[in-house]
């Protein structure tokens, strides 16, 4: 056993190179895993500066100062901001608070809608299942309700919190985009010479985990903007709070959209029941979602990730786990730098010497 370990350690971590690359992995994820509270805001700069990079890379090849083009960028990142925090947050909580008051009503009309299952089916569904079904509803409102207590209560320390992200992550995402280049020659500066499968890695990620961020936050706010601008049309409540998880729904690929149908049917039937408005809505929904997935996406993503669906939910399932919206928002850049490591990695370069060496001792 010892022995094939010892050749297995020899074979994959041999190079001085992998071996470094394996520890400054370690690392991270260890300082992710004990400090990534304390230091989320400069995890937040750096993501949201590295997401603007190529809007200030686009202005200086128009020949626009560096200074100039970073204080454009910036001042674009800050509107945006105060935009989504005066007017988009205002209106999805006001309408969220909304929903919460009518929940009850909505729920006295579901109860009565199922116990009218066991009279017309009886062969498929009894009168004791649909109060089971009730009962954990009803259940689970209530617990929804003391998360609603237990986050007023605790609001004065994230109202405090929040005001120190607004403070923090603004000036942090300045100067990372005005002494980026810097700050990475300064951090380079400590990794040996002789870098290259580091450099294979950083090369093959740079381009595509820049442009599936960039692309799926253009994604969000296309989506989203798109249903709002229908659902209220259409005329259907809560349509600010629709658009909002529509649009989010897009970071989970295969099941986001499956998942947001729910409450986009059950608020439209509960407004209009089986009338030909609700009928609108799930068409005009319809052809939303297959716009995304049809034109959208591959307008965004031509150079598509590579990988597998199974790789593509595993790794959302994982890293959500792990760290919960911003896993799954990264689920698929990080599997992506998974599976650039492991091409990278110097077994392929010794893999003819290994075999090699087995024909040697064979003959």
């Amino acid at each position: 056993m010892r022995q094939i370990l010892s050749k297995w350690i020899e074979r994959y971590f041999s190079d001085e190179e992998a071996l470094l690359l394996f520890v400054l992995l370690g690392a991270s994820l260890i300082v992710i895993l004990t400090l990534g509270q304390a230091l989320a805001p400069v995890f937040a700069g750096i993501i949201l500066a590295f997401l603007m990079q190529g809007g200030v890379n686009r202005l200086r090849q128009l020949n626009v100062p560096h200074l100039l083009s970073v204080i454009l960028v910036f001042l674009a990142f800050v509107g945006g901001l105060g935009a989504l925090l005066l007017i988009v947050m205002p209106l999805a909580w006001k309408q969220s608070v909304n929903l919460f008051n009518e929940l009850p009503g909505i729920m006295s009309e579901i109860q009565s809608v199922l116990l009218l299952l066991p009279e017309r089916y009886p062969g498929f569904i009894s009168e004791e299942r649909v109060l089971e079904l009730i009962n954990l509803a009803a259940a689970e409102l209530s617990q929804m309700g003391q998360w609603v207590v237990t986050f007023s209560l605790n609001s004065i320390t994230s109202i405090i919190a929040l005001l120190i992200y607004l403070v923090l992550v603004p000036i942090l995402v300045f100067f990372f985009l005005k002494d980026g280049s810097s700050l990475t020659r300064w951090w380079v500066s400590f990794l040996p010479e002789k870098r290259d499968m580091m450099t294979q890695v950083w090369h093959e990620m740079d381009d595509q985990i820049a442009n599936y961020i960039r692309g799926k936050v253009i994604e969000i706010i296309v989506v989203g903007s798109v249903t709002y601008i229908t659902f209220i049309f259409l005329g259907i409540n809560y349509a600010a709070l629709l658009g909002i998880l529509v649009g989010l729904s897009v970071l989970i690929p295969y099941i986001g959209a499956a998942l947001v149908t729910l409450p986009v049917a059950l608020i439209g039937f509960f407004q209009w029941g089986w009338s030909s408005e609700f009928m609108y809505l799930m068409i005009a929904y319809g052809i939303i979602q297959a716009l995304d997935g049809n034109v959208l996406v591959p307008l965004l993503f031509s150079e598509a990730v590579n990988l597998h669906p199974v790789a593509i939910i595993v790794a959302v399932l994982v890293f959500g786990g792990l760290w919960g919206f911003w896993g799954v928002f990264f689920a698929i850049p990080l599997a992506t730098l998974f599976k650039a490591i492991l091409s990278a990695w110097p077994k392929a370069k010794q893999q003819p010497m290994i075999e090699a060496e087995a024909v040697a001792e064979a003959e």
